[in-house]
């Protein structure tokens, strides 16, 4: 998969922008500020329709400017380009692939499939379990078309739970056969969402330990996914099992369930933790190890997108070398110079092999615009 050409217009501080990418690396580089992650943000915001940076849409409009517009040109293993867009303004948000308008997220995710790494990261390992299922559902949702589908089915029963769980006041005042109606629904998409995570992790425990054991020579790294029953094996166990085991709980704590109004249990309560060994790296781990972590896990994802669709991933890197020695730089370098449409950014070229910048092309970002491309560096540089 390749994103070939990029527009972005009233996007953060880019007015009007055009950029010809590289099938291949790609580095945007200058100084701090100047609207290099903003790039790789407006990039994120046309595969997933929102930010990873910001909650706020409205946001992401330039200041003094009223709508802003991001179109890009993509090549997968189709034989034509596709064109996606997103037009943002203060009253409504609209996609279109190849002009043609789409009104449901689920079916415009997926077109352009990326994996994002940014310093920010480090709190899927360190945040709260909110982050890391918001990475999982992003992950995921590039997967399986029908999770998004699934995971918003979830949640409108997860409200509807919630709001009617508000309105009893005693365990006698309420209508059990409306509230079973509820419970089935909620339990047969809660299923699917814990199937489909599960599915998600243990691939990733098929990958991950070598990738991370490559760039800091540890074994023994994997993934844990936490969820209400504590079961580690979902394939172990039917469905009408896990329902007999929600419906157990949603008996057993009916009471506490009234008292705070809310639902106990599901896969909004999911989490996931690191483990080097039987050391949580949240707790133990230094944060070089939570960092390359993270990378790993990423770059199993790159793997994972691989397998499943038959096609790379595009991979952006967002100041990803500054901080990593020469031998970690020379093991990230083996799974990005693979076939891969990479997009780095860095403040300095220097922290980036003469060897990867003379194969790359370079944009020299300031204030908000391209000043310079190019595809080769001066051996100074």
């Amino acid at each position: 998969m390749i994103l070939k050409q990029l527009s972005v217009k009233n996007f953060r501080n880019y007015s009007d922008t055009n950029l010809s990418l590289s099938p291949g690396i790609n580095i945007f580089y200058g100084n701090n500020a100047q609207g290099k992650t903003n790039l790789l943000e407006s990039i994120y915001y046309l595969s997933f329709t929102k930010s990873h940076r910001s909650f706020i849409d409205n946001n992401l409009i330039k200041n003094g400017e009223k709508f802003l517009k991001i179109t890009g040109i993509m090549k997968d293993n189709n034989i034509f380009d596709t064109k996606l867009e997103i037009f943002l303004n203060n009253e409504k948000k609209q996609i279109f692939i190849d002009d043609n308008l789409y009104k449901k997220v689920s079916e415009y995710i997926s077109k352009l499939n990326i994996i994002i790494f940014y310093p920010e990261d480090l709190d899927i390992i360190k945040g709260s379990p909110n982050i890391r299922r918001r990475y999982i559902n992003s992950e995921i949702s590039q997967f399986d078309e029908n999770y998004l589908v699934v995971l918003n089915n979830f949640r409108k029963v997860q409200k509807l739970r919630n709001d009617y769980l508000k309105k009893i006041n005693s365990f006698y005042d309420y209508d059990n056969q409306y509230l079973s109606i509820i419970n089935d629904y909620f339990i047969k998409q809660a299923i699917l969402i814990y199937r489909l995570r599960y599915k998600f992790i243990n691939k990733l425990n098929e990958i991950v330990p070598s990738i991370f054991f490559d760039l800091t020579k540890l074994s023994g790294f994997h993934v844990k996914y936490i969820n209400n029953f504590n079961i580690e094996n979902f394939d172990s166990i039917s469905d009408q099992e896990l329902t007999e085991l929600f419906l157990e709980k949603f008996e057993r704590n009916f009471d506490s369930e009234v008292k705070i109004k809310s639902s106990m249990f599901g896969p909004h309560k999911d989490d996931i933790e690191f483990y080097l060994d039987n050391l949580n790296l949240k707790n133990y781990g230094s944060q070089g190890q939570q960092r390359l972590a993270i990378l790993s896990i990423k770059l199993a994802s790159v793997e994972i997108l691989k397998q499943i669709k038959n096609d790379t991933p595009i991979l952006l890197l967002d100041d990803v070398f500054s901080e990593l020695d020469d031998e970690k730089k020379n093991h990230l370098l083996k799974y990005i110079d693979n076939n891969i449409q990479t997009i780095i950014t860095t403040t300095d070229l220097k922290s980036i092999d003469n060897s990867i910048k003379k194969k790359s092309k370079l944009f020299e970002i300031e204030n908000g615009n391209i000043i310079c491309e190019k595809m080769e560096v001066d051996d100074n540089e």
